[in-house]
């Protein structure tokens, strides 16, 4: 599947794929979509796009999820298929985005095998340069490292789930039902329901006992402990949490069941994830949350006034609102502290993002740090000519007294630019001035702009030119095309 800029979607393969899982040839398809045979057949050989008057046909009578046509799922495919061929081991043999689109829309189950495969092979290179390490410096060394990074698999597990859990918003609009709707606050309603439920009471603590925790359940007192360090609304996710660890073991580890193959280590973090999502879900409801978001234009401040939150955690549930029946805008998220490192990334908006090294220094996510608290906004262009309209502000750390190190961090928000004029932080663009868009790449190492000033390295799969007598606006010089 590609688009232009007019949003036109072409998603020949999938529709043949879908066409054939349902047992049907091109005739009695047609004939349910109202269209000729013949049109069906362009449209499958990708030579006239999909209106959206067929996708609602499509999904009222076949029972299709149209962002299984329509979303990014190809997209993000197509950006890992571009990072495996690009690798230096594949010089040469680099097929066009056509030809990456096709290889996916004819066989994804392959697509994501070769994606796996080059994952591991880089992983192995990781720890063997990890390892090398080690040893220089005559440190212990663990021969029992798993053979995958826990941490990528738990993001795979999300972004297959496009970040949205029906039955952990379930669980959370039921404990609401339950204790929470005739509370005095939100903070009095879950440490009563704590108390009453499972007979824990939580307890602030002073820094000085907790140390370096700021979240410890003891069982044998029945107690929650929770840091001074902590402000009211991470207070409130931290009980929230404990609830759900409490209460949805069954229903998480259910979940996690139905991917297979998830290693020990992954299904550990993946149980602290979907805890986490569940305590973002209690603390701003699905339906009052997406209410009042559209009402207010998706203002991300007034929003964590209202709901009593904290704009990271306001940032990370306005990802979620993928409800089928009730979507809100579909946002793209991003961490990253000041040396460029991303510490969580979630994409319900179809942005790419590199699997490894950092963000585009281009990117006004970095900018964030030299404003801080104050957002900043942004037109992004990608490599394939999508879109975005992307938001940024920085988020201090725990506050741990004067001696204590304050850490920040840089938030990234966005979407599509389709969706940009719901959003209070458009006001004042023309959103189709060309001139306001900043081309940005996935990362220097996939990049490919010639004459970027930002650039730290070179692209992987392009040849340097080295040249005394030359020197360019570039750190580095490289052929455009082999």
């Amino acid at each position: 599947m590609a688009r232009d800029a007019a949003q036109k979607i072409f998603a020949g393969q999938r529709l043949r794929r879908l066409r054939r899982d349902l047992g049907l040839n091109q005739v009695q398809m047609a004939e349910g979509l109202d269209i000729s045979p013949s049109y069906l057949n362009l449209l499958e050989r990708n030579q006239r796009p999909l209106s959206a008057q067929l996708l609602l046909k499509l999904a009222d009578t076949f029972d299709v999820n149209l962002k299984g046509l329509s979303g990014d799922e190809g997209g993000r495919a197509l950006s890992d298929l571009k990072e495996v061929f690009s690798d230096p081991l594949l010089e040469g043999l680099a097929p066009g985005t056509q030809d990456l689109l096709d290889l996916h829309g004819s066989s994804p189950v392959a697509s994501q095998a070769l994606i796996a495969l080059y994952r591991a092979y880089r992983q192995s290179g990781e720890r063997a340069v990890a390892l090398a390490e080690k040893m220089t410096d005559l440190s212990a060394v663990n021969p029992k490292q798993p053979a995958a990074f826990p941490v990528e698999e738990v993001r795979d597990f999300f972004a297959a789930h496009r970040n949205c859990f029906p039955e952990i918003e379930l669980a959370a609009e039921i404990l609401w039902e339950s204790s929470l709707t005739k509370a005095d606050s939100l903070a009095a309603g879950l440490r009563q329901h704590l108390k009453t439920r499972h007979n824990i009471a939580v307890q602030v603590m002073p820094i000085d006992f907790m140390e370096q925790l700021v979240r410890r359940f003891d069982r044998h007192s029945n107690r929650l402990f929770l840091s001074e360090a902590l402000g009211v609304p991470t207070r409130n996710f931290q009980i929230a949490y404990q609830i759900c660890l409490l209460e949805h073991a069954g229903l998480m580890d259910e979940i996690i069941r139905r991917t297979p193959g998830i290693q020990e280590e992954t299904r550990r973090l993946i149980r602290i994830s979907l805890a986490s999502y569940f305590a973002g879900a209690v603390m701003m409801p699905y339906e009052n949350f997406l209410r009042t978001a559209e009402k207010k234009r998706y203002d991300i401040e007034l929003l964590c006034q209202r709901f009593d939150a904290s704009y990271e955690q306001v940032c990370h549930r306005l990802t979620t609102l993928q409800r089928p029946s009730a979507s809100g805008v579909p946002f793209f998220f991003i961490r990253v502290d000041p040396a460029g490192n991303i510490s969580k990334r979630l994409s319900a908006g179809g942005f790419h993002f590199a699997r490894f090294g950092g963000a585009c220094p281009r990117w006004n996510v970095h900018e964030a740090f030299r404003n801080p608290g104050k957002i900043v906004t942004q037109i992004v262009e990608m490599p394939d000519k999508t879109t975005y309209f992307s938001i940024s502000r920085t988020v201090d750390g725990l506050n741990g007294g004067y001696h204590a190190p304050l850490s920040q961090l840089a938030i990234g928000l966005g979407c599509e630019i389709s969706h940009a004029h719901r959003l209070v932080y458009s006001d004042g663009y023309d959103l189709k001035d060309l001139k306001l868009v900043m081309p940005i790449g996935l990362t220097c190492r996939l990049c490919e702009r010639i004459g970027c000033t930002h650039r730290a390295f070179p692209p992987l799969n392009r040849s340097l030119i080295v040249d005394e007598g030359l020197k360019t606006v570039s750190p580095f010089m490289f052929h455009s095309h082999e």
